[in-house]
């Protein structure tokens, strides 16, 4: 049994704790208080005293791309074109073996480590990547195996065929800590007949689902009315494909996929209907603050999705679309763009970004009973956040500190299931 201690602990589900601590036994939190009474109910207990220290529940990551990992900056100089940079994206994944894969996403996991996350949604196109990156790290997550382009109706069957099988084949390799799911990636990238063949075998099989959507005008101008760059991508490879002419919200609902509750990642172009119809079905989403505003996308109405009740989660999306896995910066990003976007009826306070960092995400993932916050019972997944730093002085209010003043390069520890997967030298 492990106590760890310090002069701020963040339960997140109720008000922090000055001089508190943690009890761990084995992979579990057995209790949080004062350090004097924790220390006084567990008094064999060895003692980790962070001293001037914030503990708080792991981040959880709930909309990455670790297996591009080996991209980062690789693709900047396309950014301010979408669909330019998604297509030397594909270009550049083609050129790499499955060992530079692997080798990148263990790298992505390893640099969440030293941020502090301890829980990932991670979609990849060769999804045992991530699930060995993941494993290997020690951390906690969910793999979302993605869809191969497939538009086309005409194929949507053996599509299907196809991602199933590579589905019940990572299924076979989950552990206690690491699960997978599907991610058909888009609207425009995933076939009307396969989004619903998906949506089934989800609600069959209790399957977890991520989907990009409404992320940009390109896919917004393609669903609404048919037109614009994907559809000449269509017309190039002789793909048929039918706009719905409505939003890309609209249509996953039409197909029955919002009905699978999925984790629906950007949602930048939704109306005040889209943002009804995803709290009416219990889809969550994965607000990518910083990756949007690189694409030059828009800003999301985080606020909006708060006030409506939806799970949030945030997430940093690959570090070749945001260049660093921090989920401090990430809180940070998303609190002041929230607070300076057009329409924008309030301001997001610090505590309720870090909320959104953990629990909400652990919420977006359906991990909340598990992993989130700080609370007897639940699994100890612990970041232990240094506030020595001279820019963190003085600490007025902690959950300002964190988000305002704070970054990855603070987190000096990182607990999974009660095993430290990172400790600063």
């Amino acid at each position: 049994m492990q106590i760890h201690a310090a002069e701020y602990v963040l339960l997140i589900s109720s008000e922090p704790i000055l001089g508190g601590a943690v009890a761990i036994d084995r992979d579990k939190i057995v209790g949080v208080g004062t350090r004097d009474d924790i220390v006084s109910q567990f008094p064999s207990a060895g003692l980790t005293d962070h001293g001037n220290a914030a503990i708080l529940p792991g981040f959880v990551n709930c909309h990455s791309h670790l297996e591009i990992t080996s991209m980062r900056g690789a693709l900047d100089d396309v950014e301010h074109d979408f669909s330019a940079w998604l297509l030397k994206l594909n270009g550049l994944r083609a050129e790499l073996s499955d060992e530079d894969i692997v080798a990148a996403a263990v790298a992505g996991a390893t640099e969440g480590a030293r941020a502090g996350v301890t829980c990932f949604g991670d979609i990849g196109r060769m999804g045992h990547a991530g699930l060995h990156a993941l494993k290997t790290v020690g951390l906690r997550g969910i793999v979302f195996q993605e869809t191969e382009f497939s538009p086309d109706n005409r194929t949507a069957e053996e599509d299907f065929l196809k991602l199933a099988t590579k589905f019940e084949e990572l299924k076979s390799e989950e552990t206690d800590l690491v699960k997978v799911g599907l991610s058909p990636h888009a609207p425009y990238t995933v076939s009307s007949q396969l989004f619903e063949l998906l949506a089934q075998y989800a609600i069959l099989n209790r399957v977890p689902l991520t989907i990009h959507a409404a992320e940009s005008a390109d896919e917004h101008e393609l669903l609404s009315q048919g037109t614009g760059f994907f559809e000449g991508i269509y017309e190039k490879f002789g793909v048929e494909w039918q706009s719905p002419h409505c939003t890309p919200i609209e249509y996953l609902e039409r197909l029955g996929v919002l009905s699978t509750q999925p984790l629906l990642a950007h949602c930048v172009k939704v109306s005040t209907s889209d943002i009804a119809k995803i709290a009416a079905n219990g889809a969550k989403i994965a607000h990518c603050p910083k990756s949007n505003a690189k694409f030059g996308h828009g800003y999301a109405p985080f606020e909006q999705f708060l006030d409506a009740g939806i799970a949030m989660g945030l997430g940093s999306d690959s570090v070749a679309s945001n260049n660093v896995c921090d989920m401090l910066e990430e809180s940070r990003f998303a609190a002041l763009i929230a607070r300076n976007r057009e329409g924008s009826t309030r301001f997001i306070p610090a505590k309720e970004m870090l909320e959104t960092a953990t629990l909400g995400g652990a919420k977006a993932l359906g991990l909340d009973a598990e992993i989130g916050s700080l609370e007897t019972g639940k699994q100890a997944d612990i970041a232990v956040i240094s506030l020595t730093h001279a820019a963190q002085q003085p600490v007025s209010d902690i959950h300002t500190a964190l988000v305002f003043a704070s970054n990855a390069r603070d987190v000096v520890m990182t607990i999974v299931a009660g095993k430290i997967v990172y400790a600063a030298s």
